[in-house]
């Protein structure tokens, strides 16, 4: 007789702790399959969403079908990122509807009104990114380039219809960004 309340605990207590295994299981599984996912969503300092897909020749920007896309890999401290961003305006005011200029910032949790601060005094008028993604966007262009983890700012890269077209490290001339964009549009 006591074999069955004895036994009948041990079912119970089984039963428990294997529920809680296997819903332990379902959130990694779902964890992972976000972190594996071939889309990166970012988001703008006026909150708008660019989403962006990893394909085997780049990445995609959605909604953005034969236009040049500029991924600019930057810190807001950085004098050669500074310098490169009135030239990233004035491409992004000249070719305005061919052309999108996302400014990607390597620096974690930087406060909105840093970015803002850093437009303002470099003329950067195009869209700035400060989202949790930026450092898995960064890492995909990095891993696509081959340039490993600790590559040299400012990157620039231009994609067009989710291909590379070129990339710049280091402060680069206005009129190189120029012929390439020219090139990819067919100008």
């Amino acid at each position: 007789m006591k074999k069955i309340p004895l036994l009948t605990t041990l079912l119970t207590i089984g039963l428990l702790f294997g529920g809680c295994s296997k819903e332990k299981e379902k959130s990694t599984q779902e964890a992972n399959s976000l972190l594996a996912t071939n889309e990166i969503v970012l988001t703008s300092l006026d909150n708008k969403q660019f989403v962006v897909k990893k394909t085997d020749n780049g990445l995609k920007l959605k909604d953005a079908k034969d236009k040049v896309v500029i991924y600019d890999i930057f810190a807001t401290w950085c004098p050669p990122c500074q310098a490169e961003a009135s030239h990233l305006a004035s491409l992004q005011k000249k070719y305005k509807d061919k052309l999108i200029v996302l400014g990607i910032t390597v620096e974690n949790n930087i406060p909105n009104e840093k970015l803002e601060e850093f437009r303002k005094q470099h003329n950067a008028n195009y869209t700035l990114v400060n989202s949790s993604e930026n450092m898995r966007l960064i890492n995909a262009v990095a891993k696509q380039l081959n340039l490993g983890r600790d590559f040299g700012i400012p990157l620039m890269v231009l994609y067009k219809d989710g291909k590379i077209i070129n990339y710049y490290q280091g402060a680069t001339e206005e009129e190189f960004i120029e012929s390439d964009i020219k090139k990819a549009l067919g100008i």
